[in-house]
């Protein structure tokens, strides 16, 4: 039998982290192991109770989701632990820092609960959900912001462009699957060659090459 995701939530809001715990602890493959109010005591539980995914508020007192994030995703007992931000606001420019600080993903805090739940899945088996307003104001971000060097595209075989541009439009990997009539075997071999490849740290970069290679068109 398959162990359940092992899920810690950081947020300052005791009515939210309570209402999440309730909905996780319903999933049958989802396990809350540990609630933290701040995001020094996220940290501290983190590292005791080694999650597998973290959901983490941005905007708390302290040490905020940024500062917490990037020590989680950065302490090498850690490896295995994601970061999921949910954050309130669409245009909250800390989304940025939490991606730049080793977020997997970011949703706004009114997404629908199942959309949460398989975010959490999608989190764990190592991809990067977005809420798509979120992705859209991240895509006009980076793309606004000058490059020191060409992104490295050479190389990428016909297969691989049609992967990273299905990856651009936010799809998972079971979704990428099905719509190029491959298993989720073969597109996780791909995505790894993708990251190789375009140098990216994660799946979040490989959106942006998308976007920056000209194969997804950001929506007016």
């Amino acid at each position: 039998m398959t162990a359940p995701i092992r899920v810690l939530l950081v947020d300052d809001q005791a009515l939210l982290r309570h209402s999440l715990a309730a909905v996780i602890g319903a999933a049958p493959d989802l396990v809350v192991v540990g609630q933290a109010e701040t995001g020094d005591h996220g940290v501290a539980l983190a590292k005791e109770l080694r999650p597998d995914v973290v959901l983490m508020d941005l905007r708390m007192p302290g040490r905020d989701g940024i500062a917490a994030t990037r020590d989680i995703t950065t302490d090498p007992d850690l490896a295995h632990t994601k970061v999921l931000v949910l954050t309130m606001f669409e245009l909250d420019e800390h989304v940025h820092g939490a991606l730049r600080a080793g977020a997997s993903g970011f949703l706004l805090k009114d997404t629908d609960l199942d959309e949460l739940i398989s975010a959490v899945r999608r989190t764990h088996a190592g991809e990067s959900p977005f809420a798509p307003v979120v992705l859209t104001h991240l895509v006009e971000h980076y793309l606004s912001t000058p490059r020191h060097q060409p992104l490295p595209a050479d190389g990428l075989t016909q297969r691989e462009v049609e992967i990273l541009t299905v990856i651009g439009r936010g799809l998972s990997n079971t979704e990428i699957a099905d719509t190029l009539s491959i298993s989720v075997k073969t597109v996780k071999t791909h995505v790894g060659k993708l990251l190789s490849k375009l140098e990216a740290r994660d799946r979040a970069q490989l959106v942006i090459a998308a976007y920056n290679l000209g194969l997804v068109v950001p929506q007016n």
